[in-house]
């Protein structure tokens, strides 16, 4: 149980230190953030020539949408990397609470969150608001520039080593490269005939964006089975 502060000195301290180690962390996750940004834009324009030369029109774009989200187009998928404003302590049942590099100084375990979001292209392109979204990894960044992130496959199995894992260009190369890779291997099913046997006058005749048939790629099944 933490002790109550009686002065107002003292208080204030409090409040001085934890303030300035938020925006630390804050400020070290929109740097890392920018740079996703650069990586991204960059893929898009070195690439675009090629993907030009493919047999059908393909949509791959960079889309800078405000200072915490962009969005990067390819295929029939968008991948919406998103940075919460807001900073997060680790949770105290996290396997990274048990390291030694965060025992030795708590203040490691307060990080800044990028998430990475994977929805179907068309489900923007046809205002379908019911559609499906899923969160495929998200990156945690503290004061030190030292990361891991959590996700599926690819994204979440390789950048576990919190004590020794400095986020640079490099890494966020690598971990750009990653999301592609996953999102098109994660591939749209069929949902379930149950899910969609019947289907009301009124829905059929309302606009695409109104419809309670949802499109979503693991829509009626368990997402967490493709971890496997």
């Amino acid at each position: 149980m933490l002790r109550p502060i009686t002065n107002s000195k003292s208080l204030i301290k409090a409040i001085i230190e934890k303030s300035s180690l938020k925006q630390e962390v804050y400020l070290k996750t929109l740097g890392v953030f920018d740079i996703f940004k650069q990586e991204s834009e960059t893929f898009v324009k070195t690439n675009i020539g090629a993907i030009k030369k493919a047999p059908f029109p393909l949509l791959f774009e960079y889309n800078d949408r405000s200072k915490f989200e962009f969005q990067l187009k390819f295929g029939s998928d968008i991948l919406i990397f998103f940075m919460h404003s807001n900073v997060f302590e680790i949770p105290r049942d996290h396997v990274m609470m048990k390291s030694s590099y965060i025992r030795e100084d708590k203040n490691r375990s307060y990080c800044g969150i990028i998430h990475i979001f994977n929805f179907l292209a068309d489900s923007f392109k046809y205002n379908r608001s019911n559609d499906i979204g899923y969160c495929i990894g998200r990156i945690f960044v503290n004061r030190e520039n030292h990361y891991f992130t959590e996700g599926k496959r690819e994204i979440g199995l390789l950048y576990n080593n919190f004590s020794g894992s400095n986020l640079d260009r490099k890494s966020i190369k690598t971990i750009l490269h990653s999301a592609v890779l996953y999102t098109l291997n994660f591939d749209l099913l069929t949902p379930p005939y149950d899910n969609i046997k019947e289907v009301s006058v009124a829905e059929m005749q309302s606009t695409l964006d109104a419809m309670l048939i949802s499109t979503g790629k693991r829509l009626g099944f368990r997402f967490q089975a493709d971890v496997e």
